[in-house]
């Protein structure tokens, strides 16, 4: 069966992705827009990628109206959402044959970020400035895994406040529905990895 698919350039008049820009008490700082990243460069080069699907847009939403509720003058900040297949391409080449490749979805297989239902963020504190989750967004290293917080804790690698931040966001995203995945404390899935895949259309 053949993957659908749709092109990035045609997505924002796509009845079916939201506009980040559209959802309240969210801001957006693409970093693969920004030379403020792994790979040092602005890949997107002018794609307009600041779009989910709209079921993932609307419970992202949801995450933002739990967080000022529980948290008051805490906000979120996205860092990437809608990945193209094009793009996952050129970053999964600049890491092959290193073991950092475990830090990315093989394009063949299709990042959930390809669908527009995984997005990357962080937490915003009242003076606008992003908490400390004890590593920063992309840090490839053992500290940015949730699978080893607490052992990291134990040998005083991370503090219990980036618990506690790391926390905070958990549960923004979870009792929206998303799923966080083992080796990176930002990334959040909407749905099942699966059908995702097996269902909706990638955007190229």
């Amino acid at each position: 069966m053949t993957t659908p698919m749709i092109s990035c350039e045609d997505v924002p008049r796509h009845a079916d992705f939201r506009s980040l820009l559209s959802i309240p008490g969210v801001s957006v700082d693409l970093r693969y827009a920004t030379p403020d990243n792994f790979v040092g460069r602005d890949v997107y080069g002018g794609l307009d990628c600041a779009w989910l699907r709209r079921e993932a847009a609307d419970a992202l939403e949801n995450a933002a109206a739990w967080l000022a509720a529980h948290r008051p003058g805490f906000t979120l900040r996205v860092l990437d959402a809608l990945r193209p297949q094009r793009v996952q391409e050129m970053l999964w080449n600049e890491l092959a044959g290193t073991p950092l490749t475990m830090y990315l979805a093989n394009p063949e297989r299709g990042s959930i970020h390809s669908f527009g239902m995984a997005v990357d963020l962080t937490v915003i504190d009242p003076e606008g400035r992003e908490v400390d989750m004890g590593t920063g967004f992309d840090e490839m290293a053992l500290g940015s895994h949730p699978e080893y917080e607490v052992e990291l804790l134990a040998q005083g690698q991370l503090q219990a406040s980036h618990l506690a931040e790391r926390g905070w966001l958990r549960a923004a995203m979870r009792q929206a529905g998303f799923h966080g995945i083992s080796t990176e404390w930002w990334h959040f899935d909407f749905g099942d990895r699966v059908a995702v895949r097996r269902d909706l259309p990638r955007v190229l």
